[in-house]
């Protein structure tokens, strides 16, 4: 990954593609390089929506080379849904395809006077930027299907459904998996509004002709890539939990420890939480059968393989396995106990193109504001069909939680920065609370997921119930994640790193063996740290202060049953958290 590609969308003539060096970009991937380019380069003042702002694409460090896990992307801009600074990450091919076409970081920039839609393809021969109006209001899905038609079935996507060309905050960005269905999404903060800015319907990645990216020490590479994917595999959660049951075998876990946001936030248990755990989930899809159905990976070179395929009771392909963030937040938090349900509105989402998450804290405020009752799973999915059809409720639906409790009168919206919380009570995992507050991304439990310690035992314990230790761990993770975000490695790695040194060490004898140079623990720990720095930089001077590292205030003030606890650990603490 040698070059950055630079897309003026709005040069004078029509948009202008060009090619040019890393120049102060150099060694930069994934999060490092989207964050540095937004923080150097886009004005922290401008309209999120406007010419001025930038849509990055970037791929980790090891992307497009043999290294296991390693097909992460990352997408950054300025938030239209936050107003700060943004990183939402993807799997899928993208990371993969556009690694070994060389590109370190696609960039969208400048907006196009009228309001005609593009489309991008990049192949081994170059770039064309066409114009291609056909492509307006197309659903993920029928877009993709149009685009096999067109250039095969062996190329990679990058596209935006309605809900990013109507620029709704909520909107996402998706990405191909190896089926090439439109079923990963860079999906927090809006960054598919800001693709829509652009009037970019659609980058097609093609590296027919390219090989795999090649490591500066092969024999190294090929050691530490054995020992390191063997760690995966024996650490109980990212070599059995995950790719038995996913990423929702966190459903039942939650509930137990009395932390999972249920009918908005009012309660830390779901009664119907069994129904639609990741145990059911399994059974249901091995039951029902199909290719991948209860496992499967979301990229190449997965070795953990925690998603899988939902089919119908008839066997038809519904969607990607729902994810547990999915799960809760159509689930527990609307009050929905039905997976096939639950399915159909991840289908929806990842058709029109917005974010599961933020979705789902919509439809609970909103079923708060009295537009339904929890429970009712017609009027979840009509909420949802709305946001897909642009009428005037759902283009309040698509711009989040924070905009719908603001237009229908709600105090309960679990918002920091404006951002949905995800599927973690604060009051529950106080850990994961420290991080919704003040990671610079907005309410984000990936920025620092404290789950580890609080609720899983991998890498310490520290009690989720009260605040001693929290600002500690969540500091740790905030580092670390950053830093592996901008690898192109799965956060999944982290269970397996944090509990095992000899698998941590394996990955830094990966990278060092790829970029040839040697990594140390000191040298993640710098690369995290500047990442952060960058990022709060930006807040900063897009007007931020340590008055929006905060969580609504009725999370200390309003109990959370079973336990009956409220968030405690105090703003003095929080200032803390960024204090090296």
């Amino acid at each position: 990954m040698e070059k950055i590609l630079r897309i003026d969308m709005g040069a004078e003539g029509g948009p202008a593609a060009k090619v040019e060096p890393m120049g102060d970009y150099a060694g930069l991937g994934g999060r490092a390089m989207t964050s540095a380019v937004v923080a150097k380069e886009v004005p922290p003042l401008c309209h999120p929506l406007g010419a001025e702002n930038k849509l990055i694409i970037s791929p980790g460090l090891l992307a497009g080379s043999a290294a296991a896990i390693s097909g992460r992307i990352s997408v950054g801009c300025k938030s239209p849904l936050t107003g700060g600074i943004k990183e939402a990450n993807s799997g899928g091919q993208g990371g993969q395809v556009m690694a070994r076409l060389g590109y370190a970081a696609i960039i969208l920039e400048g907006k196009p006077a009228d309001d005609t839609l593009y489309k991008v393809v990049i192949n081994k021969d170059g770039v064309t930027v066409s114009a291609d109006n056909s492509l307006k209001g197309l659903g993920n899905y029928a877009l993709i299907d149009k685009v096999k038609g067109e250039y095969g079935e062996k190329v990679a996507c990058v596209s935006i459904g309605p809900a990013g060309e109507m620029k709704l905050s909520a909107a996402s960005v998706a990405f191909t998996d190896m089926e090439q269905r439109p079923t990963r999404h860079a999906g927090r903060g809006g960054v598919g509004a800001v693709m829509g800015s652009k009037q970019v319907k659609l980058i097609v990645l093609d590296d027919d002709g390219m090989g795999m990216r090649k490591p500066a020490d092969p024999e190294a590479f090929k050691a530490a890539n054995k020992a390191f994917a063997e760690g995966l595999r024996k650490h109980a959660v990212t070599g059995t939990g995950l790719p038995t049951y996913g990423t929702n075998v966190l459903t039942n876990v939650l509930n137990e420890a009395g932390a999972l946001p249920t009918h908005n936030f009012k309660t830390g248990r779901f009664d119907g939480a069994e129904k639609i755990g990741g145990e059911a989930l399994a059974e249901l899809e091995n039951s029902r059968g199909g290719e991948g159905s209860a496992t499967h990976g979301c990229h190449r070179g997965c070795v953990i393989r925690c998603s899988g395929t939902y089919y119908d009771k008839d066997g038809n392909f519904v969607t990607k396995q729902p994810e547990y963030e999915t799960v809760w937040a159509h689930g527990g938090n609307c009050g929905i106990d039905d997976l096939d349900v639950i399915a159909a509105l991840d289908r929806m989402d990842d058709d029109y193109g917005v974010d599961t998450i933020e979705m789902g804290a919509t439809i609970g405020v909103a079923m708060e504001a009295g537009l339904a009752k929890f429970g009712d799973a017609e009027a979840a999915i009509r909420m949802v069909k709305e946001v897909g059809q642009g009428t005037p409720l759902g283009r309040i639906l698509g711009c989040g939680a924070a905009v719908t409790g603001q237009v229908f009168g709600v105090e309960r919206v679990p918002v920091v920065k404006r951002q949905a919380m995800p599927a973690y009570d604060p009051r529950g995992v106080q850990g994961v609370a420290v991080t919704y507050a003040t990671t610079p991304m907005g309410a984000d439990h990936t920025a620092g997921y404290a789950v580890t310690a609080n609720i899983l035992g991998v890498g310490g314990n520290v009690d989720p119930l009260k605040p001693e230790g929290q600002v500690e761990l969540s500091r740790n993770l905030q580092i670390a994640t950053a830093a592996i975000d901008a690898t192109g490695f799965c956060l999944f790695i982290a269970f397996a790193i944090l509990d095992q040194p000899e698998t941590f060490q394996a990955m830094l004898d990966l990278i060092g063996a790829f970029t040839g140079s040697p990594l140390t623990g000191d040298d993640v720990t710098a690369l995290g740290k500047s990442i952060l720095d960058n990022e709060r930089d930006f807040n900063a001077r897009a007007g931020f202060t340590a008055k929006d590292d905060r969580l609504p205030e009725y999370f200390k003030t309003e109990a959370l049953p079973p336990h009956n606890v409220t968030f405690q650990v105090t703003d003095e603490d929080l200032d803390q958290v960024f204090n090296w």
